[in-house]
C-alpha cells in the first residue's frame, strides 16, 4: 500500500495567509518589544531580563510569574514556526541571540529556569504544585523542537538535551528518584516532540513515566506547602491538577481547564506511538464528556474563573465564563491528535469550532492587544464592578502579568499548517479548508493539491490534482456537521455523497491524474443552535452560526441592553447574510428583524404587571471572533427568540 506524506503547505486565501502574514511581520516582533518592556501602557514582562540575571550579567531581582520562562518559549516556538513560511534573517539572529543567552544562563548541571536560579534556587523539585518547572521546561523543548526544524541549528537542541538529561537523572521510578510529575502538564507532549526528532527511547519513556505516575495515590502534591494555592479550598485539590485518579480511570474532564487539555494531548501522543489502547479508550470517552457537556459553542473551556476550570456539566454561564484563550488553543491541540489516532469528523468539527470562534477572539484585528478571558456575554459597567467578574476585560489589552495567552495565539496561528492535514496510510484526510498549495508524496511521487477557496465565508471549495504521472490514493473532504447537505463533482462528474461517507468524511479514491478537479459545494445558510436544556442561562434563547463561524450582537452595531432584543423569526430563511468588505477586515454580516422593549412604559417603573410593549428593530450580528474591534460597549451570542 502506498505511504502519503503531506511534505509543505503554502497559504494563499484571504483569510489565514493575511493573519500568518501579520504573525510574521508585526505581531512577532510586537511580543518581542512586550518580552522587553518596550510597550508604552503594558504590564512589564521583564522575561528577558530575567535570562540576564540568571546568567550573571545584570543584576536585578526575578521579576514575573514563575513560569515568566515560557513566555519567551512559546515567542520562540511562534517566531520558528513563522521562519518555516518566512524566512527571516534579522528574526533569526534575534532567536540565536536569545539562545546563546540562555546557554549562559544554564547552569553546570544542565538546569535551566530563571525563578529557581534567581528567586529560589533551594526550592528545586520542590514545588511541583504551582511551581511550574517542568511546565517551563516543556515549553523550552517545544521551542527547541521547533527552531531546530525551521533552520536545522542544534544549539537550542543541545542545551534542552543537557536539562532533559538532569530532569531523567533526578526524576523518575527508581528508588533514588523523585516520584513526582508537575502540577501543569505541558513537559509530556514536548518529550513527545523531542523523541520524534532525537529518537531517542529515553525522551519517550521519560513521557510515559509522567503521564502514569499522575493520579496515584497518595499523592505527593497534598505533602507540598503549596498544595491548594493561596485559597486551600476544593477548587484547588487533586482534580485542579487531574491527578485525583490514574489518566486511564478518568472519565470526566476535571479542574484546569488548559493543563487538562496539554495532559489529553500528550495522552494521545503516546497512544499513537506506543497503541496504549488504555489511553486511546480513555480518551474517547473524556471526549465525548468535554464536547457534550462542558464546551461552549464558541469552542471555549472553563466556566468558572476561580481555579480557570471545568465545575458540573452543563454549567455554561455566559457572562462570568472564563474560557481561556489557552484553553481552547488546547482543544485544537487535543483535536489534531485525535485525528491523528482515528480520522472522524467530530474531532475535526471541535477543531474548527475552537480556531474560527473561542482562540481567534483572543486576539484583536491588528494584532496588539489580547482577551485572556473570552466570554459569551459582556456588559462592561457591570464587569468592571462585580468581584466574580473581576476576570472579565471588556477590551483587549496589550500585554498581561500573566501572559500565556498572546505568544500561544501567535504560535497556533503560525502554524496552522499543521492542522490541515493528517494521513493514514495511502489515505490523506482534508480537516480544514482554505485556500493553499500542498505537496504530497505518495510511494516516493510527488503530487501537489492546489485548493480554491473562499471558506469561511463561502461554501465552494474546488481542489486540484497536480501529478507527473496517474497515481492512487484516497483524497478524503470532511463534511461538517453544520453542513447536512452537500453537492460534488469529480471534473464532469456529479457524486451521490451519500454513498462516498465515512466517518463523516467524503472519501474518494481513484487513481488520480494531472488536472484532476474535485469541486465541494457546502451549503452556507445562517442556523439557529438551541443549546441542552440543562444548560439554565441559555434557556429560550439561541446563538447564529453560519459555516464554521459564531456571530454574536454588539452595541455598536444594535444599541445598549443587548439582553432586551429577541428575534422575531419563523425561520432561517429570514436572516440576509451580507458580505462586507469595510467591515472588520471584511466578514460576512446577518442582518435580521427583532423587537425591543419599548422603554417609555417603563418610566418610573422597575417591577409591573406583565404588559408586552415592544417596537420593532433592525439587529445586525458580527462574527464571535471579531468583536471588541471598533469601540467598547456590549456583547452578547446567546439571545432571546420570540
Amino acid at each position: 500500500m502506498n505511504k502519503v506524506h503531506v511534505k509543505k503547505i503554502d497559504f494563499a486565501d484571504n483569510y489565514w495567509y493575511p493573519r500568518m502574514k501579520q504573525m510574521a511581520e508585526q505581531v512577532i516582533p510586537y511580543q518581542w518589544s512586550a518580552l522587553n518592556d518596550q510597550i508604552p501602557g503594558a504590564e512589564p514582562s521583564h522575561a528577558i531580563e530575567n535570562f540576564r540575571i540568571a546568567a550573571g550579567e545584570t543584576d536585578g531581582k526575578f521579576h514575573g510569574m514563575v513560569f515568566q520562562d515560557s513566555d519567551v518559549a512559546k515567542w520562540i516556538e511562534a517566531a520558528s514556526f513563522s521562519l518555516q513560511h518566512t524566512p527571516n534573517a534579522e528574526l533569526e539572529q534575534i532567536i540565536d541571540a536569545v539562545v546563546d543567552l540562555m546557554e549562559r544562563a544554564q547552569q553546570e548541571d544542565g538546569y535551566l529556569n530563571t525563578y529557581f536560579t534567581v528567586a529560589a534556587p533551594e526550592q528545586r523539585w520542590k514545588d511541583q504544585s504551582f511551581g511550574h518547572e517542568l511546565y517551563c521546561a516543556g515549553h523550552l523543548i517545544e521551542a527547541a523542537v521547533a527552531y531546530f526544524e525551521a533552520t536545522k541549528k542544534r544549539k537550542f537542541l543541545d542545551i534542552m538535551c543537557r536539562y532533559v538529561d538532569l530532569i531523567d537523572r533526578v526524576i523518575g521510578p527508581e528508588a533514588d528518584q523523585l516520584q513526582i510529575y508537575d502540577g501543569h502538564e505541558e513537559i509530556e507532549l514536548a518529550l513527545v516532540k523531542l523523541y520524534r526528532v532525537t529518537k531517542e527511547d529515553k525522551h519517550l519513556k521519560l513521557s510515559q513515566f509522567f503521564v502514569n505516575e499522575r493520579g496515584k495515590q497518595p499523592s505527593f502534591l497534598e505533602s507540598e506547602p503549596t498544595f491548594g494555592n493561596d485559597f486551600k479550598d476544593r477548587w484547588f485539590a487533586l482534580d485542579y491538577h487531574q491527578a485525583h485518579a490514574p489518566v486511564r480511570e478518568q472519565e470526566t474532564a476535571e479542574g484546569h481547564a488548559v493543563r487538562a487539555m496539554y495532559l489529553y494531548s500528550a495522552m494521545a501522543d503516546l497512544a499513537l506511538l506506543t497503541g496504549d489502547t488504555g489511553l486511546k479508550n480513555a480518551l474517547i470517552e473524556l471526549w465525548k464528556h468535554v464536547t457534550t457537556k462542558r464546551m461552549y459553542v464558541t469552542g471555549g473551556l472553563g466556566s468558572q474563573g476561580h481555579a480557570e476550570r471545568f465545575t458540573v456539566d452543563y454549567d455554561l454561564p455566559n457572562d462570568t465564563a472564563y474560557t481561556e484563550t489557552c484553553a481552547a488553543i488546547g482543544l485544537i491541540m487535543w483535536a489534531v491528535r485525535m485525528l491523528q489516532l482515528e480520522p472522524n469528523r467530530e474531532y475535526a468539527d471541535v477543531m474548527e469550532r475552537a480556531l474560527y470562534n473561542g482562540a481567534l477572539s483572543g486576539i484583536s484585528l491588528d494584532g496588539t492587544k489580547y482577551f485572556y478571558v473570552n466570554p459569551l456575554e459582556v456588559h462592561p459597567q457591570v464587569a468592571r464592578y462585580r468581584y466574580d467578574m473581576k476576570h472579565v476585560e471588556p477590551e483587549r489589552v496589550p500585554w498581561f502579568g500573566c501572559a500565556c495567552c498572546p505568544p500561544n495565539i501567535a504560535r497556533l496561528i503560525s502554524s496552522l499548517d499543521r492542522y490541515i492535514y493528517t494521513t493514514a496510510g495511502d489515505s490523506v484526510y482534508v480537516h480544514l479548508y482554505a485556500a493553499h498549495e500542498c505537496k504530497l508524496e505518495v510511494d516516493g511521487q510527488q503530487v501537489g493539491l492546489v485548493m480554491d477557496t473562499r471558506y469561511p465565508w463561502e461554501g465552494h471549495i474546488a481542489v486540484q490534482i497536480h501529478a507527473a504521472q496517474p497515481v492512487e490514493f484516497d483524497l478524503c473532504l470532511r463534511l461538517p456537521a453544520w453542513a447536512p447537505s452537500a453537492k460534488l463533482r469529480v471534473n464532469d462528474e456529479a457524486i451521490n455523497v451519500p454513498s462516498v461517507i465515512e466517518r463523516g468524511y467524503i472519501k474518494l479514491r481513484r487513481q488520480w491524474r494531472e488536472g484532476d478537479r474535485v469541486t465541494l459545494q457546502l451549503p452556507m445558510s445562517v442556523q439557529r443552535i438551541a443549546s441542552h436544556p440543562k444548560v439554565h442561562e441559555n434557556a429560550g434563547k439561541v446563538a447564529l452560526q453560519r459555516g464554521p463561524v459564531v456571530y454574536c450582537l454588539e452595541e455598536v452595531d444594535n444599541g445598549a441592553d443587548l439582553t432586551d432584543i429577541r428575534l422575531n423569526l419563523s425561520s432561517s430563511s429570514d436572516f440576509k447574510a451580507e458580505y462586507r468588505d469595510d467591515l472588520l477586515g471584511g466578514v460576512v454580516i446577518i442582518r435580521a428583524e427583532g423587537e425591543r422593549s419599548d422603554l417609555r412604559y417603563w418610566e418610573g417603573k422597575l417591577y409591573d404587571g406583565f404588559q408586552p410593549a415592544y417596537v420593532t428593530v433592525p439587529v445586525v450580528a458580527v462574527p464571535y471572533a471579531h468583536w471588541g474591534n471598533r469601540k467598547p460597549g456590549e456583547m452578547l451570542v446567546w439571545m432571546r427568540q420570540g
